[in-house]
């Protein structure tokens, strides 16, 4: 089932109140790169008293080098055995593990438009600035100009926006998929309304995987 959430229809209300209760557990949040997701699922664990995973931080070892599809599927498959979670990140390798367990995907699909213009802001600040990501990893200027998608996470975004909406838009029709809820994001004020919905958790703290 999904709810596309545009503040008023009887799904978003639904989808409002079971956000902080029992009924959601562990969520998934996928969307192509940098549309958000990692400050999204950050905020959402915190809310929700929740253990957060950033799927980029386990996959990317040092040097940029990806980490073994066995390995990585291993490292992710513990994680998703636990009981409360939320997990960023859209990895096919490692989807079938994490989707199995979870009962809710908040799916960010917000204009393209919107995308770059977020994506080139941050590749910007992450490169003038030499912020370390993972594992001692750093974005560099040749790959801000890079026009192959492998090289370059602008041109990933771009080049990949339209195939991630139709993957995503394919996986919500799965019947293999019935038993989790979709709520799919599509501006920035419906993201910020979705997070307001999510009440803060009694729980004395988030721990960070």
């Amino acid at each position: 089932m999904c709810s596309s959430w545009r503040g008023g229809n009887p799904g978003d209300k639904r989808v409002a109140g079971e956000l902080g209760s029992a009924a959601v557990q562990r969520v998934s949040v996928v969307g192509t790169s940098g549309v958000g997701k990692s400050t999204v699922s950050r905020e959402l664990a915190r809310r929700l008293g929740a253990s957060w995973l950033e799927l980029d931080s386990v996959y990317h070892q040092a040097g940029w080098t990806p980490l073994d599809t066995a390995e990585f599927r291993a490292r992710v498959a513990a994680v998703a055995a636990g009981e409360r979670w939320v997990i960023d990140g859209g990895y096919s390798a490692v989807r079938d593990l994490v989707w199995a367990r979870a009962d809710t995907v908040v799916w960010l699909d917000l204009p393209r438009r919107t995308v770059m213009r977020r994506i080139t802001c941050r590749t910007l600040r992450r490169v003038a600035g030499r912020v370390e990501l993972w594992n001692g990893n750093r974005e560099r200027w040749r790959n801000f100009f890079a026009l192959d998608k492998e090289e370059s996470v602008i041109s990933w975004a771009w080049q990949t926006h339209a195939t991630t909406r139709a993957k995503f838009e394919a996986a919500m029709g799965d019947p293999a998929n019935s038993h989790l809820e979709f709520v799919r994001l599509t501006t920035p004020a419906a993201v910020r309304r979705f997070l307001r919905s999510a009440e803060p958790s009694p729980a004395s703290g988030v721990d960070q995987l």
